[in-house]
């Protein structure tokens, strides 16, 4: 199984620490980090912020020859388990890349987690450990082994599913419905104290339950779990679709203030977009043309 421990390495200086451990690999093991994300179809060129990419068989450093931009190759034999370590720096607060600092932290796979050519098919795992305390962890990724904050191991069928899911930590509000029977979980880092929780799950609720009947009728929707990822902040708006969950950007005026019945034009943006980002759970993650059938 591929396995990646990811640490925060110096939160102030934005960095996240990756360890990659290959069971059994090629010899000349080729790595490469995507150059875009699903949903957000631009070049993105992950790979500049990687650096400090180092390997190692057992106790013998193995040479690393980078092939290009967004790709290496390790002088590797193809006995012994393959560990590499390297730093990401993490300083873009959309819901495309990664961020980092001393509040929050947030990644998708992508950036953060290199591909290990010819074994993308093979389970993938995550191990989220040694955060600071408090800091609470949010994904759709399936729990093998995690403490009530989240920390603990994570795990997908492959790596395209393993980048699909989006990270989310620190401290964060939370909240859950079912919709259809599903679990569905509400996060939202950096509300103000006074924001009506209970009205954003109700109207998330009836958001959920009107999109699942539009594409199923009574029947259940196509996942086990549902996460919303909602990060508020002083000015923004933007959201990424996943296969089961979405990662979003809100202006703090823009969530329901506690006491106030009237629906701001604000508020309704932002039910605009979690409707919006949900459909795509549908048309675009599972509509799609054949030739996209795995992202």
């Amino acid at each position: 199984m591929i396995a990646y421990r990811i640490a925060i390495a110096d939160a102030h200086a934005h960095l996240f620490r990756v360890t990659l451990d290959i069971p059994n690999p090629a010899a000349q093991q080729r790595l490469s980090l995507p150059v875009w994300i699903p949903g957000s179809y631009l070049v993105r060129e992950f790979g500049r912020h990687l650096s400090a990419l180092v390997a190692h068989q057992g106790a013998r450093a193995v040479p690393l020859t980078q092939l290009d931009k967004t790709s290496w190759q390790a002088d590797c034999s193809g006995r012994g388990a393959l560990t590499l370590s390297y730093l990401v720096y993490a300083f873009d607060a959309s819901v495309r890349t990664a961020f980092l600092d001393a509040s929050r932290g947030f990644f998708n796979g992508t950036s953060l987690c290199l591909r290990v050519e010819g074994r993308e098919a093979e389970p993938h795992r995550m191990e989220l450990r040694e955060l600071p305390r408090g800091w609470q962890v949010a994904t759709a990724m399936p729990a093998v082994k995690v403490n009530a904050a989240g920390h603990g191991v994570y795990e997908a069928s492959d790596y395209d599913e393993f980048v699909d899911h989006p990270v989310e930590l620190g401290a964060m509000w939370r909240g859950a419905f079912k919709s259809r029977g599903v679990p569905h979980e509400f996060v939202v880092a950096g509300a103000l104290p006074d924001f009506d929780c209970d009205r954003l799950l109700a109207d998330a609720q009836r958001i959920c339950d009107a999109e699942i009947a539009f594409w199923h009728g009574n029947k259940t929707p196509p996942f086990d779990r549902y996460v919303f990822m909602l990060n508020a902040v002083d000015d923004g708006y933007g959201g990424l679709e996943h296969r089961a969950s979405t990662a979003l950007i809100a202006a703090r005026r823009d969530l329901p203030q506690r006491g106030k019945s009237e629906t701001s034009d604000a508020y309704v943006t932002l039910l605009g977009l979690l409707s919006h980002e949900y459909f795509h759970t549908w048309n675009v993650k599972r509509l799609k043309p054949r030739e996209f059938a795995r992202y």
